[in-house]
């Protein structure tokens, strides 16, 4: 891990502001960040909950800092840094992003068989007719039309529930309750009745897919457990149902809508991409780096007194990685702050990193390389509705969005 030769500091820091803060460019940094990433690691408290934590933003530090045994994912420590008054559902029903160890290891890996890229792969042609259908969808409607809501949604919406062998008619339901948790602006009753609610739909599922089981993920994991013998109980596939539906929509549609706007936002980068679509690969891992969606994603917690970056961290402590702020190291990525689709670098903290890195990114890399492959081709008129600055983002949430995209063509 990096960190420099100053004496490391104990204690708090009077002068931490109030955190998180709002990018006043929808692609860049808050302006705050420029101080913080000269100092590395600072001090800040956190709007919700009134926390006071530490952040991290440079780009070898953080890596370091996820591959270090001494910090933990565990949301069951008191200082845990939500954003939020968090419920007591928050702590306990967690899932394997929320594991240290070997509890992380085992629970994992029960999943991460559905999604190496060979399985992904296989998903491709259907994936190609989801996409090919909500675009048909979207060009039936007249333009100016929420692309967000018809489009960015819809698509890994289907693409999870059909992973998952759920009704397609439940897409509301968990796109409501998705927005309830991740949004940012939900109250703390209002994050409650969507846990309650979530809960006792995913309990149904797995009942009755231990009644009828069909092909899909969930049924064969079941069967999976079964066969081999390893010990597994309902609560593993339960968080495991509850983060791929949490992370396998929400994340894709604010990249899809994010990166759409930042390519129509960047008329030379989309020209470059219209007039070589072999570019697609590398705009995808250009777009996760420029608009780092999951900027404040990555919280931890120290076990024990450590050094980062030349300051002592107390244990205990709770520590946000800016992901953000790593994905605009001039040292990692060479003139940061220009998109360029010709990079392709896949350095990116996009994903995370270690151990917990992000089990569906394979997934994730597909469907939003079909995506930006056939939206500009079936529809090369494409255009934002109104000025982009007047469309309402999605500031303070743990996954960063647009709350709409107006388009038309």
């Amino acid at each position: 891990m990096t960190t420099s030769s100053t004496e490391p500091e104990a204690g708090t820091e009077p002068e931490a502001k109030t955190f998180p803060y709002q990018r006043k460019c929808p692609f860049s940094p808050p302006p705050e960040y420029a101080a913080m990433t000269e100092q590395n690691v600072s001090q800040v408290v956190l709007r919700g909950s009134g926390l006071r934590i530490w952040t991290v933003t440079g780009y070898d530090t953080i890596r370091g800092l996820l591959t270090d045994p001494r910090v933990s994912a565990s949301r069951k420590h008191a200082n845990f840094p939500f954003y939020f008054i968090a419920p007591p559902e928050y702590r306990t029903e967690t899932s394997f992003i929320g594991y240290d160890g070997d509890e992380h290891v085992r629970t994992r890996r029960k999943a991460a068989l559905t999604f190496t890229n060979r399985q992904v792969q296989r998903l491709r042609p259907r994936i190609e007719e989801i996409v090919d259908a909500h675009l048909d969808k979207m060009l039936l409607l007249s333009p100016p039309v929420d692309m967000h809501r018809v489009f960015s949604l819809a698509v890994p919406m289907t693409v999870i529930c059909e992973l998952l062998g759920i009704p397609q008619d439940r897409h509301d339901f968990f796109i409501k309750h998705g927005t309830a948790l991740l949004g940012g602006h939900s109250s703390t009753e209002e994050r409650q009745a969507a846990i309650v609610e979530v809960n006792a739909y995913i309990s149904d599922l797995i009942r009755a897919k231990r009644r009828e089981p069909g092909d899909d993920l969930l049924s064969r994991a079941m069967a999976d457990y079964e066969s081999s013998g390893e010990e597994y109980t309902d609560r593993d596939l339960f968080n495991m149902v509850r983060l791929l539906m949490n992370g396998g929509h929400e994340t894709t549609a604010s990249q899809i809508s994010l990166g759409t706007a930042c390519l129509l936002e960047h008329p030379d980068q989309l020209d470059l991409l219209r007039s070589d679509p072999s570019l697609v690969k590398p705009a995808v891992e250009e777009l996760i780096r420029f608009a780092t969606i999951g900027d404040t994603a990555v919280p931890r917690v120290a076990l024990e007194d450590i050094e980062i970056g030349g300051r002592l961290i107390r244990k205990g402590d709770g520590i946000l990685c800016l992901g953000l702020a790593a994905n605009r190291d001039p040292e990692v990525f060479p003139d940061p702050d220009r998109l360029d689709i010709t990079r392709g670098s896949r350095k990116h903290l996009g994903f995370g990193h270690g151990v917990h890195h992000c089990i569906g990114a394979d997934l994730a890399r597909l469907e939003l390389e079909i995506v930006w492959s056939k939206l500009f081709h079936r529809i090369p008129t494409l255009r934002l509705a109104k000025p982009f600055d007047r469309v309402p983002r999605k500031e303070g949430a743990v996954i960063y969005s647009l709350w709409e995209l107006p388009v038309a063509w």
